[in-house]
């Protein structure tokens, strides 16, 4: 079975956790909108793409025995180098010298013995564009901050996909969106031209992972239906939406069939990688 995990950050890297459990053949399709953190300030200084999510991703998939797999999120607390962690600086490094973040991204898949692949969503780094009832907002961090988002766009509007990208979504048997931030990490990903094309005609099963709470501000007071109706308006259109049982959302409704199932940890806060695979794959059959 060939899978795919779309999006960024945390959720996606515990989307490509999950998947990994029930096939080989993964690919994670990860945002570089992100401004913020130390993804944000090497950007900033270099004028590279951010690397933030692509290292989460990059450390849900490495060998766990590695070496470089288990200090890729070692972040350093002194120093000019506070703040930065080992992943961001040896993902920039190559791509100061390379200049091609796919590339860059595939040696270090290698160096930790990725199982699957993880392909930037955009050739290059893009910036975040949204508009809300305050007017325009410009910047993923900015866009975060903002409690009426209406809807999200990238500059440059025409950024390229990787190929790769394109063809592991149209060559996928199953395909995950999210979970994580609707606008800033789900929909970015998706925003890219090439990106959108592909799952807009992709025959995969496609599955949208709900969030197990609102995220304040940015999703603040939104219903499973205003998750899902943001998605579509944006030209993603999955075929099923999967719910936590004790999430705000399991006794909502919206425009799409809904499976609920016992998908989090016991705190409720984050999804459950076992679990999460066990119900992603309840769907399959």
């Amino acid at each position: 079975m060939r899978v795919v995990a779309v999006g960024g950050g945390h959720g996606t890297a515990v989307s490509l956790r999950a998947l990994r459990l029930l096939s080989g053949d993964v690919t994670g399709v990860v945002s570089v909108a992100d401004d913020g953190g130390s993804s944000g300030r090497l950007r900033a200084d270099l004028d590279v793409a951010a690397v933030g999510d692509l290292r989460k991703c990059l450390g849900a998939l490495g060998d766990p025995d590695n070496p470089l797999t288990r200090s890729f999120e070692h972040r350093f607390s002194a120093g000019e180098l506070s703040g930065h962690t080992v992943g961001n600086l040896l993902l920039v490094g190559l791509l100061d010298a390379t200049g091609d973040l796919e590339e860059s991204v595939r040696e270090v898949a290698s160096l930790m013995g990725v199982t699957g692949m993880i392909i930037p969503a955009s050739c290059d780094g893009v910036v975040l564009l949204a508009s809300t009832d305050e007017g325009p907002t410009r910047g993923q961090s900015e866009v975060a901050r903002s409690s009426s988002i209406r809807r999200i766009s990238i500059e440059p509007a025409n950024a390229a996909a990787p190929i790769s990208a394109v063809e592991a979504i149209e060559r996928a048997d199953l395909i995950l969106i999210g979970p994580g931030s609707l606008f800033t990490s789900v929909l970015a990903a998706c925003a890219v031209p090439g990106i959108l094309q592909a799952l807009a005609g992709t025959n995969a099963r496609t599955i949208y992972v709900a969030n197990l709470h609102e995220q304040v501000p940015e999703t603040s007071g939104y219903s499973l239906s205003d998750h899902v109706d943001a998605l579509d308006e944006h030209g993603v259109r999955p075929r099923l939406v999967l719910v936590d049982e004790r999430s705000v959302f399991a006794t909502q409704t919206c425009s799409l069939p809904t499976a609920v199932a016992d998908i989090a940890r016991e705190n409720g806060l984050v999804h459950d990688v076992q679990k999460l695979a066990k119900a992603v794959l309840a769907q399959m059959r």
